[in-house]
Formats: C-alpha cells, sequence, structure tokens
C-alpha cells in the first residue's frame, strides 16, 4: 500500500530533526512526518501535540489511556491508528480477550477483566468518535460520578487526538507502519457493544 502523495524531496532541516527523533522512539520511519513535511507548520504542531500527550496522570494510568487509544482506533477504523496503538498491548496489562472485545468480537460488557472506569472511558471514546457528538446526560451522569474534571478532559483529548490522527493520515492515505504484524487485529469499524 502507498500513500496518495509522496514526501517531498527537500525536508526542512529543523523537521528532519523531528523525523529523526521519531525514528529513535518508535524504531520506524514514520511516513506521516516526511508527508507533513509538506507544511511545516502542520508537522510541528502535530508534533507539539503528539509530544505531550498524557500516558498516565494521577489514577488515570498506562493502561485506562491505552485502552481508550486502541477503542478510539477501532472506532474510527484507522488501519494505522489500530496498528500503532496495539502495538505491545499486552504490555500494559491487555489481555487478547480484551483485545477482542476492544475490537468488537466480544462484547465488551461481557469481559469481566474489565473496570467500571475502564468501561466507561471506552465508551466515552467510542461516543468522541461518533457523528455527530451526542452525550445523554445520563452517560455526563456516570462520566461525573466516576472521573475528575482533570480526567475528564484528559480522556476527551486523549480520543480527540488520536481521531485527529485518524482523520489526517486516511485523509492522505497513509498505509499501517507495521508495528502491529504479529497480532490478528483486523481493520474493520467496530459497534459499540456497551
Amino acid at each position: 500500500m502507498k500513500a496518495f502523495i509522496d514526501p517531498p524531496k527537500n525536508i526542512p532541516f529543523y523537521l528532519e530533526i523531528g523525523i529523526w527523533i521519531s525514528k529513535i522512539v518508535t524504531g520506524r520511519d514514520l511516513l506521516p512526518a516526511k508527508l507533513l513535511a509538506w507544511y511545516p507548520k502542520a508537522a510541528i504542531g502535530s508534533g507539539i501535540m503528539e509530544a505531550l500527550v498524557a500516558h498516565k496522570d494521577g489514577k488515570l494510568g498506562k493502561r485506562i489511556l491505552k485502552l481508550v487509544r486502541l477503542r478510539t482506533s477501532f472506532s474510527v477504523a484507522c488501519p494505522f491508528c489500530i496498528d500503532m496503538n496495539s502495538y505491545d498491548y499486552d504490555q500494559y496489562g491487555i489481555t487478547p480477550q480484551e483485545l477482542a472485545a476492544l475490537q468488537g468480537s466480544i462484547v465488551i460488557a461481557e469481559v469481566n477483566t474489565f473496570s467500571v472506569r475502564e468501561i466507561i472511558a471506552m465508551e466515552y471514546a467510542v461516543l468522541i468518535s461518533s457523528v455527530p457528538l451526542l452525550f445523554s446526560q445520563d452517560f455526563v451522569d456516570k462520566l461525573n460520578a466516576n472521573f475528575t474534571e482533570r480526567e475528564i478532559v484528559i480522556l476527551a483529548s486523549t480520543a480527540a487526538q488520536v481521531n485527529y490522527w485518524a482523520r489526517l493520515l486516511q485523509a492522505l492515505g497513509v498505509p499501517p507502519a507495521g508495528f502491529s504484524d504479529h497480532c490478528d487485529l483486523g481493520q474493520r469499524r467496530v459497534n459499540y457493544n456497551g
């Protein structure tokens, strides 16, 4: 698979530094960073957003934020996002059964290893990824009863970030980067089952 466009032949040196850093961090020569070099402001803005993403914060640990990224990736059916966000899922304590639930193969409510907070966070991720955005008062009450204001902002911005990347990467035709070649992840749209 090939993106809709090729990277520019001459990439500004300051973007080359960012591309080099992303290669060191991910172990991959990432096409999105190169494609964004066509418009350096987009590359810099995207890089800053990515550098500042929450990976844990207080009671919002790495696992719950990984679940939000994964659920969002499957909800928006972004092959690159699914590939990248599912990489080393087991290192976050996510089981194969839980991954199957995130993919929509199993109903999330039937997986007893998810906490109540995790289920609500994943439901929030799906709602954030839906068009139009609709949040029932019952859901908002449940969200506020289980998360602090800060946690809600982190959950919303995490899901929104994946949505940003999903829309941008799919609009440019960016294929998966091969992070999860060892996993059977599928690339279909997931219906919310919860």
